[in-house]
């Protein structure tokens, strides 16, 4: 049976409840993270019972039998006895949106390829522009300023509300919740570069995600690796990554704004820098399991791992075992802190229930839950600078 997934995407839970908590800082449009694969979900269906926790897993079916039983909407009724839980990471979804998740850890999404950030005085600007994608036709650009969204102005909005109007979920309003808008659906789009102001009208199409990117940083002998997500193979591509790192370079592991995925795939990545050993650690209803490198990762290059408020779940699980390790030093803003896994029920509407049935922790047995990593270097501006100034001070590999 696979291990767990580490969840973190916007809830939709109880009455009036908008999108809640955040993807992260900077976010693709449209690309949620963190929820199973078609095999994973078969695989594990026929196993839920015992690894569920079995009190909330009873009321949340109950609730939704009823209701379809009474005429009523099943996937409601479970969302609200989920929200009388208490439990802030558990949650329910239409088939629909669940299907998108799958979609976008697969690598897809539905959305116009633009990944925004917050500003300290509430301004939401362009981070990245995926090429090829609607925004990039558009000639949008990093650093323009993203003023409204089909008409409703997002300044002072939490990102994950602006990036749901641009993917076209429905931002909750109390009634049941809207499909997701569909490819081709149009979105309006009030931006601003300088003195000029405009608007411009995207179409939502369908992308593949690029959640992992290497570069060359100018003028030194260091290469950036950025992890967007932690979707399907983005571990393997990390290592192909690590491995096509020029002698003599040191590395920049950029996490930040990592809002999480499958953990399989964050072990993977961890491989790339371990020779085996212990990655994070585990309770499944009291039972305590081990997640485990694989041999022959690069243990000499030199490793700083950049992180921040939006470095999330799977990304917090690598931080923490390259910390606890002494495999790498940890710069940057301390992260979100979510250490908590969730596996999946569907309902008998075809709706999925995500519950909470356990956490894990750090090699050295740090929980990460609420509390989230400290970095060794806590750095508020400025971060990338101070981490290459950090990693020139490792040396290089030889």
């Amino acid at each position: 049976m696979p291990g767990p997934l580490m969840f973190i995407r916007p809830r939709r839970i109880g009455r009036g409840a908008a999108l809640t908590l955040v993807f992260a800082s900077v976010l693709a449009t449209g690309a949620a993270t963190g929820t199973w694969g078609e095999g994973d979900r078969k695989s594990v269906r026929a196993g839920v019972d015992s690894m569920t926790a079995a009190g909330d897993r009873a009321a949340v079916h109950a609730a939704a039998a009823q209701a379809m039983a009474d005429g009523k909407s099943g996937s409601q009724a479970a969302k609200e006895a989920v929200s009388r839980s208490g439990d802030r990471w558990s949650a329910v979804y239409t088939a629909r949106e669940y299907e998108g998740f799958q979609q976008a850890l697969d690598g897809r999404y539905i959305g116009v390829g633009l990944w925004v950030r917050g500003g300290a005085d509430g301004r939401i600007e362009v981070d990245r522009v995926q090429p090829g994608s609607p925004a990039a036709g558009a000639g949008l650009a990093p650093g323009d300023r993203l003023r409204t969204v089909d008409g409703a102005a997002v300044d002072g909005r939490p990102v994950t509300e602006v990036v749901s109007r641009l993917r076209g979920d429905a931002v909750a309003t109390g009634g049941p919740a809207a499909p997701a808008a569909p490819e081709g659906s149009p979105v309006r789009l009030g931006l601003e570069r300088g003195d000029r102001r405009w608007e411009s009208v995207l179409r939502r199409t369908r992308l593949a995600t690029e959640t992992v990117t290497a570069d060359r940083v100018p003028g030194e002998r260091a290469t950036r690796i950025k992890v967007v997500s932690f979707t399907k193979g983005a571990g393997e591509r990390v290592r192909r990554a690590v491995r096509a790192v020029p002698r003599g370079d040191g590395l920049l592991l950029d996490l930040r704004g990592n809002s999480g995925g499958l953990v399989a795939e964050a072990v993977t990545a961890a491989s790339a820098f371990l020779d085996g050993g212990l990655v994070a650690t585990y309770d499944m209803r009291g039972e305590q399991r081990a997640l485990y490198a694989r041999e022959g990762g690069d243990t000499r290059i030199p490793l700083v791992v950049l992180v921040d408020g939006g470095t999330m779940s799977a990304a917090e699980l690598l931080t923490g075992a390259l910390q606890d390790r002494g495999r790498a030093v940890v710069v940057g803003a301390p992260t979100f802190g979510k250490g908590s896994v969730q596996m999946p029920s569907e309902l008998p509407d075809g709706s999925v229930a995500e519950l909470t049935v356990g956490h894990y922790r750090t090699p050295s047995g740090r929980a990460v839950d609420g509390r989230g990593i400290t970095p060794d270097l806590v750095v508020h501006g400025a971060a990338e600078q101070r981490a290459r100034t950090v990693l020139s001070g490792l040396g290089t590999t030889s």
